[in-house]
C-alpha cells in the first residue's frame, strides 16, 4: 500500500490519497488503512474509535474537537460528497484561527487527517453523505468542545449560507471563548 500525502497550509493537517486503486468491470478495491504504511508515512497506527454518520444535503456538523483526552481524526466520505474543514485552535500556533477546507467524496476517495488541536466540521454537498472517521481517543463528552461554524474571526467560506445545524452547534461559542478557557492550554503549540 502506498499513501500520497498532500500538505496543506496548516501544519498537522494533511490530505491523503491512495494511488493503488484497483478497478475493473466488477467495481473497485482499495486499501484504506494499513498500519505499516501509515507508520512509514509518519501517521498514527492506533485508532481507538471509529464513527460513521449519515447526513442530508445542507447539514453542517461542527466545528468539533475533544481536549480530554486530546483526539485526532482521520476522516473520509464513503457515500456522496462533503466539504471538510479543519481549524487551528492551538494557542501560540503561527496559523491559529486559520482554516483549511477541501471536498472529500466517495468518488475521489481522499481522506483528511487533522491532529488534535484542530476543530473539525463538514457541510454535506450531495443529497446524502456518509462520513467515517477514525479517532485516536475514546469519546468523552465532558472533554469535548465546539466553535461556531460562522465565527467571523475564522471566516470559513462554507458552500452554503443557511445550513441545518444541531442545537449544540447553534449554541457553540467562538474561537475567542475557547482561547479564554483554561482547557485551551492543552493545545498549546510547541
Amino acid at each position: 500500500m502506498r499513501i500520497h500525502l498532500e500538505p496543506t497550509p496548516l501544519e498537522g493537517v494533511l490530505v491523503l490519497s491512495h494511488p493503488d486503486l484497483f478497478e475493473d468491470e466488477r467495481g473497485f478495491f482499495l486499501e484504506v488503512f494499513r498500519a505499516d504504511a501509515y507508520e512509514k508515512a509518519g501517521l498514527p497506527t492506533q485508532f481507538l474509535q471509529e464513527n460513521h454518520s449519515r447526513s442530508r444535503q445542507g447539514v453542517l456538523r461542527g466545528l468539533h474537537f475533544q481536549w480530554d483526552p486530546p483526539m485526532a481524526k482521520l476522516m473520509r466520505v464513503t457515500y456522496g460528497s462533503a466539504f471538510m474543514v479543519a481549524v487551528d485552535i492551538r494557542k501560540g500556533s503561527p496559523t491559529l484561527g486559520q482554516w483549511f477546507g477541501t471536498e472529500l467524496s466517495a468518488q475521489n476517495k481522499k481522506q483528511l487527517w487533522a491532529e488534535h488541536g484542530f476543530a473539525r466540521g463538514f457541510y454535506v454537498l450531495s443529497e446524502f453523505a456518509e462520513v467515517q472517521y477514525k479517532c485516536t481517543a475514546i469519546y468523552h463528552p465532558a472533554g469535548e468542545g465546539n466553535i461556531r461554524w460562522d465565527d467571523p474571526a475564522i471566516g470559513i467560506r462554507w458552500p452554503g449560507s443557511e445550513p441545518l445545524l444541531s442545537a449544540k452547534d447553534r449554541a457553540a461559542g467562538t474561537l475567542a471563548d475557547w482561547l479564554n478557557s483554561a482547557q485551551s492550554e492543552i493545545f498549546r503549540f510547541r
